[in-house]
């Protein structure tokens, strides 16, 4: 079986950042503008990258990620994958973070996540196996092409727990930056992670900047 290449990228930053809330399939939450400038270096780093299929989680911060990368790859159709949403959060979606922050749940999610639930939602295992499951079936459909997808922290990090070998309880020790690329390659026996958080183009946009405001007069 030919090897799939996976580019895991996260979204960039949104501007629900600036509510404390906890966004989840919340409508309406589009990227700000620092995250416009992320996704623009995002797409510039992957323009000569051979990305055959291009995927993304159907809300509106990951499918403008995802639209930054195609620009340079005008070939592509970014595909919609609901498998790869964000987490169900049910009763907490839209809620203050600062409120949850005070519930026995929370900490949970932080320190034992195998167990944690979302009154009205998703179990943390359950949204490991669903976003795990979504990337087999799109290493099948796709062997030996590289495969990009646009989703979330959370999940991202998930996937790359599972695919080290790592338990579910350990994930939050895995960093996921916005915009970042992170790869796993997939193939008939085990699977590889070859890179995980790279965020090269963010931080030469931030020294570019950083220069910018050195030069101009005052």
């Amino acid at each position: 079986m030919l090897m799939t290449q996976f580019l895991l990228i996260r979204h960039a930053v949104n501007d629900f950042v600036k509510t404390h809330k906890l966004a989840g399939w919340t409508p309406g939450v589009h990227l700000s503008d620092e995250g416009k400038a992320q996704a623009e270096v995002l797409g510039a780093r992957l323009a000569d990258a051979p990305i055959n299929q291009l995927y993304a989680s159907p809300l509106e911060r990951t499918m403008e990620t995802a639209e930054a990368i195609r620009q340079h790859h005008p070939n592509l159709t970014i595909q919609h994958h609901p498998d790869v949403g964000e987490v169900r959060y049910g009763d907490w979606e839209g809620q203050v973070i600062g409120e949850l922050a005070q519930r026995k749940m929370w900490s949970v999610v932080q320190e034992y996540p195998s167990r944690a639930y979302f009154p009205n939602g998703e179990t943390m295992r359950g949204v490991q196996v669903r976003v795990v499951d979504a990337i087999e079936e799109l290493a099948a459909r796709h062997p030996g092409e590289t495969v990009a997808i646009v989703f979330h922290a959370d999940l991202i990090k998930m996937a790359l727990a599972h695919f080290l070998g790592m338990h579910l309880d350990n994930f939050q020790r895995i960093v996921v930056s916005p915009a970042s690329i992170s790869s796993v390659y997939l193939g008939f026996g085990r699977p590889y992670v070859g890179s995980m958080n790279d965020v090269a183009h963010i931080q030469q946009l931030e020294r570019e900047r950083k220069q910018n405001q050195e030069q101009e007069p005052e």
